[in-house]
């Protein structure tokens, strides 16, 4: 939807936009990277303020649930993974679909609001929004619907498990590399949802991109094409190294757990009556287990050794 908002106000937000600093760029591999959020909205200037207050609203709620037919919406007032969003370039998003229960509430969450706050963007700058039915399918196999990130435009789209979307990694040209990809983005939650589109908890999964077309049998690497080679390793590494830190981090949590009463840990059982923390972090489990599941169908690297190492926890079998 283009003209989303009075042109005024879009350009008020856009005064606010928040400058790029490094202490909100913390990417999830703790690095200092090319994308800055913000999520308390609120502090941002009045005209964030307005807009916290319009998405909000009862009756903006009711106009988004009779454009998308999903009724009972809540707003999240914590703006988990919303809020600003500024991308400088160099910057792309690989396909994903979302997580899909929020953190706090655990409410499943239903939609995607995203406002785009690019003046005078061009197509052949990259940064455009993605909309992918299968990124595991070869690109000229996958339909892509493409939106470029003009500003004022709003897109909303439904979050499930097939609602696959990126971006397009952003090229400016010399003289505009001061430009960056900027939006405001606001997801909505219902306290239930059909049991058909129901799925176990899940963080963001990605699927990394494919390698461009020109890398067919024969060709002659050129400096480009290696470089463009060794950052698609490197974001695989990145999602491999994450994802073992998370799990090392969950075993040392249900260590922790297990045997805090003391004992061994040949000798310790599991109790009849689970404590609530624990049912917790088994619960955690699951979700871990799913990650990796899916972090193993968009690679070719197996780590089926984390998941190996849960059973054997949960089990007892050491």
């Amino acid at each position: 939807m283009d003209n989303f908002l009075t042109a005024g106000f879009c350009e008020s937000i856009s005064s606010q936009f928040p400058d790029f600093r490094d202490a909100h760029a913390i990417n999830e591999n703790e690095e200092i990277g090319g994308k800055a959020t913000r999520e308390k909205v609120r502090t941002l200037g009045d005209a964030f303020e307005q807009l916290d207050d319009l998405v909000r609203h009862p009756e903006f709620l009711a106009l988004v649930e009779h454009i998308t037919g999903v009724p009972h919406l809540h707003y999240d007032p914590y703006y988990f993974g919303g809020g600003t969003h500024e991308n400088c370039d160099g910057q792309d998003l690989d396909p994903h679909i979302d997580f899909n229960y929020h953190p706090v509430t655990s409410q499943h969450r239903r939609l995607n609001l995203i406002i785009y706050l690019n003046e005078g963007w061009q197509e052949d700058w990259g940064g455009s929004l993605q909309l992918h039915q299968d990124p595991y399918r070869e690109p000229d196999e996958d339909e892509i619907v493409t939106v470029n990130p003009s500003i004022n435009r709003c897109v909303i789209f439904e979050t499930s498990e097939h609602s696959w979307h990126g971006f397009e990694r952003i090229a400016l040209p010399d003289g505009k590399k001061h430009f960056s990809r900027k939006s405001f983005a606001v997801y909505y939650y219902t306290d239930t949802r059909p049991p058909d589109e129901t799925a176990e908890e899940h963080s963001t999964i990605y699927v990394e991109r494919h390698l461009p077309k020109r890398f067919q049998a024969g060709v002659t690497l050129t400096s480009e094409d290696t470089g463009e080679i060794k950052r698609l390793l490197r974001r695989r590494d990145q999602h491999l190294q994450r994802l073992y830190r998370d799990n090392q981090e969950l075993l040392s949590k249900l260590n922790e757990l297990r045997y805090s009463g003391g004992g061994t840990r040949k000798s310790m059982a599991l109790p009849e009556e689970v404590p609530t923390d624990l049912k917790s972090a088994f619960r955690m489990i699951q979700v871990l287990r799913h990650r990796v599941a899916e972090m193993e169908a968009s690679t070719s690297w197996r780590i089926t050794a984390p998941v190996r190492a849960i059973k054997r926890l949960i089990s007892g079998k050491y």
